[in-house]
């Protein structure tokens, strides 16, 4: 048995006639060039940050992101020129590919898909046509720090802040997504995107019950999704140690992890991480279902008078806001959800159903089934516990 180790820094062409083959299943599929020179990017035997961009020059500079570098590396007293070729960003005369993303005024005048599109849809789902539920959409074609700076900002201002219940027993407010998470989603997707395949961008979804962060091109190299929190490896190194010096990102191996940490930390679900068609990179962060329909008080209100909701003390809106969002609560479900006692969780929903806010329904008090709900808006009884 012949055993032979997967390359991952070489790509092998056949000799006679140079072609590359790379094994699908049980077949080995022959590339095209393209394919050829992504899989060298990949292995780094070609470098796309090094490439030189004909028809620029050092005019093409946006000079506030320049300067703001040129300050965060100590470099003041250099020229532009001197700084630019000390990182390979400007060879001869050219700008490279890293110095046209991290420097150009407008780097999708030399590479197009080298932008980000945000997005924010009413509901769980995109439709399109007549049903089309786009809120925002907006792109952001800066220099990259630009780009992480202004793309930021909108998102930030189009999260929500959820409720919830204290141990103290008082409602506090929590932001949708921990920021470091959303934010390190786009600031990976922008340092490791594959900006040699072209014909797409970056895409920040937002719906009511998630965030994706979609990244053109697969996980680089030996990072597969399995040891991806423990692995680390740039494939734009040169625009990476960049953005270290910028201060949006850090070289160490913590960013993919602390996703998680800090989603457990907001008792949310872990991020998830897949590569659809093996051709991008998807980040996806889940909110708090719950929470988010606990936050339409102007819906619940149609239900229940504010000056009802007013009154209720921080267990009975707790049971209140359970049952909107579930259509149904328990003496299970409250009990988990603000840590008292059962005796003390019955004594809360009895209180709200002699209030004609819950309703009970159950065909005796020993029923295993029994639940309550919101009332109905008729102010009847559906029976006794």
């Amino acid at each position: 048995m012949l055993d032979v180790a997967a390359s991952d820094d070489c790509v092998i062409h056949r000799k006679d006639d140079k072609k590359v083959y790379l094994r699908v299943g049980d077949k080995s599929v022959a590339l095209t060039h393209s394919q050829i020179m992504r899989l060298e990017y990949d292995k780094n035997q070609r470098i796309f940050e090094d490439e030189i961009v004909q028809w620029s020059d050092i005019e093409d500079i946006d000079h506030e992101v320049l300067d703001d570098y040129k300050q965060k590396i100590h470099g003041d007293n250099l020229s532009d020129e001197q700084v630019l070729r000390s990182r390979k960003f400007l060879i001869g005369d050219h700008l490279t590919n890293a110095g046209v993303l991290l420097f150009a005024k407008d780097p999708t005048q030399f590479l197009p898909q080298a932008r980000v599109r945000v997005l924010r849809f009413e509901g769980n789902h995109m439709r399109t046509g007549r049903q089309i539920n786009i809120l925002k959409d907006q792109s952001f074609d800066s220099p990259i720090p630009k780009t992480i700076k202004n793309a930021s900002a909108l998102i930030s201002s189009m999260l929500r802040e959820f409720q919830y219940l204290g141990e103290d027993g008082r409602f506090g407010t929590i932001p949708e997504y921990p920021e470091f998470a959303w934010f390190e989603g786009l600031v990976n997707a922008v340092i490791h995107r594959d900006y040699a395949f072209q014909g797409d961008y970056i895409r920040i979804s937002m719906y009511d019950d998630r965030l994706e962060v979609l990244s053109p091109g697969p996980l680089p190299n030996i990072v597969t999704l399995n040891n991806m929190r423990t692995t680390r490896y740039a494939r734009n190194p040169r625009i990476a140690r960049a953005l270290v010096e910028f201060g949006w990102a850090r070289e160490l191996n913590e960013g993919v992890q602390r996703i998680y940490t800090e989603m457990q930390s907001a008792f949310l679900n872990d991020p998830v991480y897949s590569e659809p068609e093996h051709a991008k990179v998807q980040l996806t962060l889940e909110n708090s279902i719950t929470s988010r329909v606990l936050r339409n008080n102007d819906s619940l209100e149609r239900q229940i008078s504010p000056e009802v909701l007013h009154a209720l003390s921080g267990y009975e809106m707790a049971a209140v806001q359970l049952a909107y969002a579930e259509g149904r609560i328990t003496v299970k479900k409250l009990t988990e959800r603000i840590n008292r006692s059962p005796r003390t969780v019955r004594t809360v929903l009895k209180g709200l159903r002699d209030k004609n806010v819950l309703q009970w329904h159950g065909s005796s008090p020993n029923d295993p089934s029994q639940y309550y709900s919101l009332n109905n808006g008729l102010g009847e009884s559906d029976g006794v516990e």
